[in-house]
């Protein structure tokens, strides 16, 4: 089967890593696949010369532009394939295009996002040959909000694409570089600093921690938003208790040292963040937005809280931080969840079953 994977840029988003392991993937099951991005390639890095896919950009250099797609539907046409799956926004507004250009391909647009759907990616989810959705609330806003028929979508949760066994050591050198004690619990979040993500409620969130508890908040992760937050940790009186750890290419030290993780983005549909703190036995407190309940098992290996209830949020993670014990439960619970829904092979040979039936058509 001749796979075309469609993106717009290789930034560091679970989207994008998502994009270059499901091309791995695929193309070591034996398929024929091509990773088409609209700009150049970003930060994300590829297995060098034992890469198992083709790798194609549009554009001869980086405009900038996310949108700009130069010769698109003429290099998915030489591409010949027979499934086209486009990841991402942009990706999925050009996917009725696509769609139409290559009437006898299975062009399949995928439900990732959280924010608001442009009247292209609209038109694309009603042109397309089927959609995946990566949650069952992401499917639910399709078919409430856009009148998309149930039976043309399919739930397949994101897989997991980093994790350690059970028997890996706790990180302590790397809690100790930052000064943490046995004792101090520290606060994970992972996350692109856009102004969706909202790290900055983070920081507002712990600055309200009684003070006498011992604890760090360990921000990893770039973007526009990190000077904003910076200057309010700064302001709000916290100093060496908020780090700022920037891009981390693989956040697996920073599970292995954290003893609690936090989402207060507003705009999600299923954060792979969650879902490898999970799978490395991080307790979870986040918001109740779209698909981060599906990431954990509220009340048995995380807090679930209601949308901008932020003295919610504070109880919760209080809680967490003065009860090791419960940090323990949750902890087993959470490997259990994620080990038993989130497993690699499992979501790849969904995503092939899906595909070997449209090609069926």
């Amino acid at each position: 089967m001749k796979i075309l994977i469609v993106q717009d840029y290789l930034r560091s988003g679970g989207t994008e890593r998502q994009s270059v392991f499901m091309a791995t993937s695929f193309a070591k099951a034996g398929h024929e696949v091509t990773l088409l991005t609209f700009r150049p390639r970003g930060v994300i890095e590829f297995e060098g010369e034992q890469q198992p896919f083709a790798f194609r950009s549009l554009q001869s250099f980086d405009t900038g532009l996310d949108w700009f797609a130069p010769g698109l539907l003429k290099a998915a046409e030489e591409a010949s394939p027979d499934v086209v799956l486009c990841m991402g926004r942009m990706a999925n507004c050009y996917a009725g295009f696509i769609q139409k250009r290559l009437p006898r391909a299975a062009v399949v647009c995928t439900m990732r996002t959280g924010k608001l759907l442009p009247y292209l990616f609209v038109r694309s989810l009603r042109l397309c040959r089927h959609i995946i959705a990566n949650s069952h609330v992401a499917k639910r806003v399709l078919t409430d909000d856009h009148d998309i028929e149930s039976h043309k979508i399919t739930v397949i949760h994101n897989s997991v694409l980093r994790f350690t066994d059970e028997t890996a050591a706790r990180n302590n050198a790397l809690r100790r570089y930052h000064g943490a004690n046995p004792t101090t619990v520290v606060i994970l979040n992972v996350a692109m600093f856009r102004p969706e993500k909202n790290q900055r409620e983070l920081i507002e969130i712990c600055a309200k921690l009684p003070g006498y508890l011992d604890w760090q908040l360990w921000l990893g992760g770039d973007g526009v938003a990190r000077k904003k937050c910076e200057r309010l940790a700064h302001d709000l009186g916290l100093g060496s208790r908020v780090k700022f750890l920037g891009y981390q290419s693989d956040p697996t030290p920073l599970y292995l040292a954290s003893d609690v993780a936090v989402l207060a983005s507003q705009s999600e549909s299923l954060p792979n963040f969650l879902i490898e703190a999970q799978l490395h036995g991080v307790p979870v407190v986040a918001y109740d937005v779209v698909g981060v309940g599906e990431c954990f098992v509220p009340d048995r290996s995380g807090y679930l809280i209601a949308n901008k209830d932020q003295t919610g949020f504070i109880t919760a993670l209080d809680k967490l931080i003065r009860q090791p014990a419960e940090r323990r439960r949750f902890s087993q619970v959470g490997r259990e969840h994620a080990q038993a829904n989130f497993v690699p092979g499992r979501q790849m040979q969904a995503q092939l079953n899906v595909f070997h039936d449209l090609t069926k058509q």
